[in-house]
């Protein structure tokens, strides 16, 4: 043994082999600070040794190695940025000793090379993989670019064009693909990796490979000529801007460093990636998206969680009411494997459902997405039936009605007289209480919330809301079954609009006010889609929503919280609901709405809707607002309705709060979500501007919770939120 550390050990082999292998203490390997220590001792005990005639690199996990540890990111990034740059400088340093060793280099790669593990392929003169590998450089998916080297290898190995495609879509490549660009020299099934690694290492000792020549140009400056330099990236960074947008900085400055380093050699290019890489790094958009990976992971953790605690198995489920809302859920079940049987009161809305379902199936069968079987194995999972006969055999049954108190209720108690005691109840409802729906039931432990948002098959987020009286087990086998059918479940408690919709509705009451003062809400969706970065503004989210939707769960929200949500006088939303103006569904809404000739939406400001708002509000003259204006006015209400949220354990953790509506509302990803945008601006500084329009009603009111967080300096991210404040309550 030359070296054993605890992620990292180097040995002599009998034929003067050195196998460095990477085994870390936990279930994957990766580059944290400790793997680095590890990293550059193994380098040091390669190069001292004088029988070594050359290195193969192995892992001993099922995987190679995933990447950076991510974890340790925020706190290395909070580092002022000329002691980032050195850190990320030791880095490279590392892999460049690793590519500096005077002896022929190959790596075995199975499974998973990401991120830093990528990297370190690329600084090893041969790479032999097995057909489970999967390469890639993801960092710019958390608004970075490759720092261990990647800018300035990739384009040297597999051309400009090839490179800055592998980096800025970010997403790993199988073996085939990996093989084709050249990233990798060679294919194996997984039995023969370390044969074919070693036989490779073996022909470059004997001088039949010319592993000196094959490290070369990883060394000196890409073979471009002026033209096709300029050609190249012109191209590229026009393509990428056009795509990336202003907001996400990291893909257009990746091609800009491989752009500069261009006509260096290693060390110049080297330190053009570790300057911008540190660039980024401190930016807020690598903030914000390293958070949201922290917080998937929160919310996959307990996911994990749950399936481990629930002893019941979801084999078969049950939606009841079909159509497209009942047709999605019954996809979905099906699709990830779970068999479903879809229940109505008609056979058209069950032909409607299975259309529903059909018609996705046959779309990604048309992209090549899936293939005939899985298209035909999908369909048969999903049975329809006009009775409840056939729902006994269901373990979880998914309640999708329309939206109506009475009627949930009546059909959730005529189900539970039907079905087996062990069958778990669950209501797909946006705002109605759980508590309520669960009143005439028998077995409340046995009943959840499950709300699905529209498109089911699109958007990842499924809200399990907690009743009083809901168990534990039908929590966590409910959050079980949202994860099995692929989606990201978070838990909130019973409470008027639950999460997610609880937060939405003050943002639009922001948005009804400004219109009633009279702004124009064309010019506030343009200011929330380009500026802030929302998919959609205010007034088209509503028209999508549906304006009579929105109408009644403002009824609701209202009702749930009298002061702070009582509906506003001459709502713009009432308004246009009452003239007839539905939004998308009846083609009027605040724009109209129609398609083109190949089917495509368009959408185009309402005259009409325009005038019924001057003559509601009187608001005959138009309001100059700001665009800082505009988002101030709209996002103050929604960040202080989270943090009741999270005050009053509704929510758990800021890392679910800021998934919620990533995930269910399509929260600008580059700003983090809502506690990570307010953590951004300052707790302070968001108090100071809220103080400002405090005037303006009890939704611009910051609470007492976040002023004294702001004193104490504490982050939303590492404090438990509620607790605290039950603690302030009980100290009052």
């Amino acid at each position: 043994m030359l070296y054993q550390g605890n992620s990292i050990s180097v040995t002599l082999l009998d034929n003067g082999i050195v196998e460095f292998v990477f085994d870390a203490k936990g279930s994957v390997n990766k580059f944290d600070q400790a793997t680095f220590v590890d990293f550059n001792a193994a380098i040091d005990a390669i190069n001292t040794c004088t029988k070594a005639k050359g290195v193969l690199i192995t892992s001993a996990k099922p995987t190679f190695i995933v990447g950076a540890d991510i974890n340790e990111f925020l706190d290395t990034f909070a580092l002022p940025e000329s002691e980032l740059v050195d850190w990320i400088k030791k880095a490279t340093d590392t892999f460049d000793a690793l590519e500096d060793i005077q002896l022929p280099t190959v790596v075995a790669i199975n499974g998973f090379a990401l991120g830093g593990g990528c990297e370190l392929i690329l600084s090893c003169d041969y790479r032999v993989a097995d057909t489970t590998a999967s390469i890639g450089l993801p960092e710019i998916s958390l608004g970075i670019m490759p720092g261990f080297g990647g800018t300035v290898r990739l384009p040297r190995l597999i051309g400009v064009d090839n490179a800055v495609e592998w980096i800025t879509t970010a997403r790993p490549y199988k073996v085939e693909k990996s093989l084709a660009y050249g990233v990798v020299d060679a294919v194996v099934a997984p039995e023969n990796l370390r044969a074919a690694a070693l036989s490779t290492l073996e022909e470059a000792i004997a001088g039949k490979l010319d592993w000196r020549a094959k490290r070369q140009p990883k060394l000196e400056p890409l073979k471009l000529s002026p033209i096709e330099s300029m050609m190249s990236f012109s191209t590229c960074k026009g393509m990428i801007m056009a795509k990336a947008g202003k907001h996400y900085p990291a893909p257009i400055l990746a091609v800009k460093t491989i752009e500069a380093a261009a006509s260096l050699d290693r060390k110049g290019a080297m330190a053009i990636e570790n300057k911008n890489f540190a660039t980024l790094a401190k930016s807020s958009e690598a903030t914000a998206q390293v958070g949201l990976y922290l917080a998937d992971q929160v919310i996959k953790g307990k996911a994990k969680k749950a399936a481990k605690e629930t002893t019941i198995k979801i084999d078969k489920a049950a939606v009841l009411g079909a159509g497209i809302m009942g047709g999605g859920i019954a996809y979905q079940s099906a699709y990830k494997g779970t068999p479903i049987i879809m229940k109505d009161l008609n056979q058209e809305a069950l032909d409607l459902g299975l259309a529903t379902a059909s018609n996705l199936l046959n779309k990604l069968h048309e992209r090549s997405r899936i293939t005939t079987q899985k298209l035909g194995t999908t369909l048969n999972n999903i049975s329809t039936s006009l009775s409840y006969d056939s729902i006994n055999e269901a373990d979880v049954i998914v309640e999708a009605v329309v939206e109506n108190p009475n009627i949930k209720k009546a059909v959730l108690a005529e189900v539970e007289s039907l079905v087996d005691e062990s069958t778990i109840l669950t209501s797909n409802t946006s705002t109605i209480s759980i508590d309520l729906l669960a009143s005439d039931l028998t077995r409340k432990d046995k009943f959840c919330g499950m709300h699905f948002f529209n498109p089911v098959n699109k958007m990842p987020l499924v809200e399990v809301i907690r009743g009083s009286e809901t168990s534990d087990e039908t929590i966590a086998t409910v959050v079980a079954y949202a994860s099995k059918m692929g989606k990201s479940a978070i838990v909130v408690n019973d409470c008027p609009g639950f999460y997610v919709n609880r937060v939405l509705f003050p943002y639009f009451a922001g948005f009804s006010q400004l219109l009633i003062e009279g702004a124009d809400f064309a010019f506030i969706d343009k200011v929330m889609e380009k500026e802030f970065g929302w998919p959609m503004g205010p007034a088209y989210l509503l028209d999508v929503v549906g304006i009579d939707t929105a109408d009644h769960c403002t009824g609701v929200m209202s009702q749930g919280f009298p002061t702070r949500m009582a509906k506003i006088e001459n709502d713009p939303v009432s308004t246009l609901y009452h003239a007839g103006h539905l939004g998308q569904k009846s083609g009027h809404g605040f724009y109209d709405h129609s398609k083109d000739k190949r089917g495509k939406p368009v959408k185009v400001v309402s005259t009409q809707a325009k005038s019924l708002i001057e003559a509601s509000t009187h608001a005959t003259e138009k309001c100059e607002v700001s665009s800082q204006e505009v988002i101030t006015r709209l996002m103050i209400p929604m960040v202080n309705e989270v943090i009741r949220c999270l005050e009053e354990g509704v929510i758990d953790t800021a890392h679910e709060a800021d998934m919620g509506l990533i995930y269910g509302l399509g929260f600008p990803p580059f700003r983090g979500g809502p506690m990570r945008y307010l953590e951004q601006l300052g707790l302070d500084s968001f108090i100071e501007i809220a103080d400002k329009y405090a005037h303006l009603g009890e939704i611009y009111q910051v609470t007492d919770g976040l002023r004294q967080m702001a004193k104490a300096k504490n982050s939303y991210f590492d404090t438990n939120v509620s607790q605290l404040s039950q603690t302030n309550n009980v100290n009052a």
